[in-house]
């Protein structure tokens, strides 16, 4: 049998694994330790062995935990409610005001935990009954919960682009820096459409009644206080890493404690809060350990048998494609995918055969971790099968069915779809702030 046929029997004996709902590590791994097996014999159990070492030698994943700590502490300890109370008075008397903080609730919800999910849930359990309570369109507001949990993966710290970091063997810090300004930019453009819509439809989002509005300057500025927290968090943790004073983990650290103390302060650090936070950080992590594990096994096989070159020559010499379009068909594929794959699976799934095929076509691999984080997030909330669709129909109340949240994130989506678009487009998007931090 060819090398070309054993990587496409692989490849296909991983799929079907994964549709008999095995987990995702498990389904990959045993996959590539089986072919090492079959294909070198005994020897074959190095290859497992090495992708260990090579990841508990990986000094960058020391950040992973602490980084996930650090949202939790924040999320169990309830100061992101602070933040939305904050959003409320501040945001509460412009027509869809309380969307529009909806979504700077999910940007400082993304900095401080870079899960999807987290930001979901976050939004799900807290924005929304409030948003439905004053009378806001429950199709628009669904698609502001849903459209707002997509920038968890792309502002940093972003877990997944962690994971991207270690496959891909790119800096954590550019990967990061490369996020920010799409994802800010990302943001804006949901802000744009969601107060052009409410301006045009007023009753799809009715500001706060003037009784509500009637709140004391000292007030404001309390909340203001209180819900800038995290952003003090986040500062006090980046700052020092841009400014070139500290390292990515040693940042990490700073905003693990940060947050640590400032629940502590705030007296809201219980027994049962840490506890929490500190088995929910353990399961997390462990998780994404044994993802990236077996997706480094996987992907030495695939670099043995050479199915790299075999695909970028059926593009290119073969199907006489340019790069340009099989950079295209790549990100479709990847929201073929998403209908029914998480991120890091569609990752660790198509990374050894995407990332290498992308560096050999010429494009950068910091952009392209952009890209990736973009693409699946729209693949996330492509109808029929997008996996943010259910998580939202699991979260939300029962008024509001699987139509609504179908129809709410269309235009969501082409909104992502305009923002990866330019990101495409004008690189310098994404690369302007690595380059400019790292002096490249």
């Amino acid at each position: 049998m060819s090398y070309d046929m054993i990587a496409i029997l692989m490849f296909a004996s991983m799929m079907l694994m994964l549709l008999t709902g095995q987990r995702v590590f498990g389904a990959i791994g045993f996959v590539g330790a089986a072919a090492g097996m079959l294909l070198w014999g005994t020897g074959g159990v190095e290859i497992p062995f090495s992708a260990a070492m090579k990841l508990m030698k990986w000094y960058p994943l020391l950040t992973l935990p602490m980084f996930i700590f650090m949202g939790y502490v924040l999320s169990e300890s309830k100061i992101a409610d602070d933040l939305y109370k904050m959003f409320h008075v501040w945001m509460g008397p412009v027509k869809g005001g309380l969307a529009i903080g909806t979504i700077g609730l999910m940007v400082l919800i993304s900095a401080m935990n870079g899960l999807s999910v987290a930001g979901m849930a976050i939004g799900a359990t807290i924005a929304l009954p409030e948003l439905l309570r004053r009378g806001y369109d429950k199709i628009m507001v669904t698609g502001v919960i849903q459209a707002g949990s997509s920038l968890g993966i792309l502002v940093p710290p972003s877990v997944v682009l962690v994971l991207y970091a270690m496959i891909a063997r790119q800096p954590v810090g550019q990967l990061w820096l490369a996020g920010v300004v799409p994802g800010l930019m990302m943001a804006t453009m949901f802000i744009i459409y969601i107060y052009v819509r409410c301006r045009l439809q007023p009753e799809l989002g009715p500001p706060l009644p003037e009784e509500e509005r009637n709140v004391s300057m000292a007030e404001k500025l309390r909340l203001l206080r209180a819900g800038l927290l995290p952003l003090v968090i986040f500062a006090a943790m980046m700052v020092p890493f841009v400014k070139g004073w500290t390292s990515l983990v040693e940042s990490s650290a700073i905003g693990a404690m940060t947050a640590f103390l400032a629940a502590i302060v705030k007296g809201r650090m219980t027994r049962a809060v840490f506890e929490t936070s500190v088995r929910s950080t353990l399961a997390i992590s462990c998780m994404f350990m044994w993802i990236i594990l077996a997706a480094l096994g996987f992907g030495a096989i695939f670099d043995g048998l050479g199915a790299v070159k075999a695909i970028e020559s059926l593009f290119t010499d073969q199907l006489n494609l340019n790069p340009w379009m099989i950079l295209i068909l790549m990100q479709l594929s990847f929201i073929v995918m998403g209908t029914f794959l998480d991120d890091t699976a569609m990752l660790v799934i198509v990374a050894p055969l995407y990332v290498p095929l992308v560096g050999e076509l010429g494009f950068d691999l910091i952009w392209y971790g952009v890209l990736y984080t973009i693409t699946t997030q729209i693949a996330y909330m492509t109808p029929p099968f997008g996996y943010n669709l259910f998580l939202m129909r699991a979260m939300a109340p029962p008024e509001i069915g699987l139509r609504d949240i179908y129809i709410s994130i269309i235009p969501f989506a082409l909104v992502m779809v305009v923002a990866l678009s330019l990101v495409m487009i004008f690189p310098q998007i994404a690369l302007w702030l690595p380059d400019y931090v790292y002096g490249k």
